[in-house]
């Protein structure tokens, strides 16, 4: 459910099939429980803030 700053729940489907990894440009995959666009290939969890994807490399978090 949104919230009152009406943030959506999800990313729309249809960015996630156009999104790449910055890195590797590989495919990325979502994960809805936190809120986060995971490329395996770069090892690293782009967030996903108000419903938008922040795409930047350094904003990424590491995946272990």
């Amino acid at each position: 459910m949104s919230d009152t700053f009406h943030t959506p729940p999800s990313v729309d489907p249809r960015l996630l099939e156009v999104l790449v990894c910055p890195v590797t440009r590989g495919k990325l995959t979502y994960d809805r429980e936190r809120q986060e666009l995971v490329s395996k290939g770069a090892k690293l969890a782009f967030p996903i803030r108000d419903g938008v994807p922040v795409m930047l490399p350094e904003e990424a978090r590491p995946l272990d």
